[in-house]
């Protein structure tokens, strides 16, 4: 769940309420009537749960998951030529639909390594 999601309408709810002297209470509590929203079925939600309940409860599968999955977007990079940065390609990793999914993967596995295993996993950072 994601805190933003359930956040943002509540404050724009809040935002965009005036009061004025010359209206009822009836007439204010017909106004704020929260727009319905349709329900819509994400492709990608079985993959995502599918992703998330993944437990990691062996050494050997914790070791591959955090070299598999980098600790930084691999796909950030500044483009030099002749020592002058020509331009920033930023980190797309967050466009990527199961990156919060693969990323809480990859904590699950650190911190079973830490805590469970009482390995040092400041290899991975």
């Amino acid at each position: 769940m994601k805190v933003f999601d359930n956040t943002t309408k509540n404050i724009f709810l809040a935002s965009w309420v005036s009061i004025n002297q010359s209206e009822t209470s009836e007439d204010r509590g017909t106004k704020l009537s929260r727009p319905v929203s349709k329900p819509h079925w994400n492709i990608l939600q079985p993959l995502k749960q599918r992703v998330d309940s993944i437990q990691v409860r062996d050494r050997q599968l914790a070791h591959r998951l955090c070299k598999l999955i980098p600790s930084q977007c691999p796909f950030e990079r500044d483009v030099k030529l002749f020592g002058k940065t020509l331009f920033h390609i930023p980190p797309m990793c967050k466009l990527n639909p199961l990156y919060e999914e693969v990323v809480g993967l990859r904590f699950r596995a650190l911190c079973y390594l830490a805590d469970e295993c009482g390995e040092d996993v400041s290899q991975y950072c």
